[in-house]
């Protein structure tokens, strides 16, 4: 309708039985549309919880080794589970425990988790290396 008063715009609204809603404030001068409120903000609400159905919430999914002596099948078992989480647009924290006197032998644990890294390189990145938070040792790895 171009440029008009205030006034004018509110008894233009008014004739027509709708509300003169201020769309962008910060604009000089500022932009009004004349419309029905009460249907904009239902419109705007069923796009927002639209947009929410699409979203997709990263979750960090964790698998544990109870000693790095894992068997290798055990091994390709966990990094098939791993693999699913991954494709399903997941991180995956791989743990590594160590018991007892295990602890002298970190370089089993890292060869095991480099191992791991290794069979899922087709699905996944690592995003943090190997590194020993106190009797375990794990990393992260985020989808491709």
């Amino acid at each position: 309708m171009g440029i008009m008063e205030t006034k004018e715009a509110l008894r233009v609204a008014e004739e027509a039985d709708l509300d003169l809603v201020e769309v962008s404030p910060d604009a000089r001068p500022p932009v009004c549309k004349i419309m029905d409120f009460g249907k904009y903000k239902y419109e705007q609400s069923k796009r927002i919880k639209e947009s929410r159905k699409k979203q997709h919430v990263t979750q960090l999914k964790e698998i544990r080794f109870k000693t790095p002596k894992i068997s290798d099948h055990d091994l390709e078992y966990r990094a098939d589970q791993a693999r699913g989480f991954l494709k399903q647009g997941n991180k995956v924290k791989v743990v590594v425990r160590y018991r007892g006197r295990e602890m002298a032998h970190i370089e089993l644990g890292q060869q095991k988790l480099d191992l791991m890294a290794a069979l899922l390189e087709d699905a996944g990145t690592i995003e943090q290396r190997p590194r020993v938070e106190g009797r375990s040792m794990s990393m992260v790895l985020m989808p491709k």
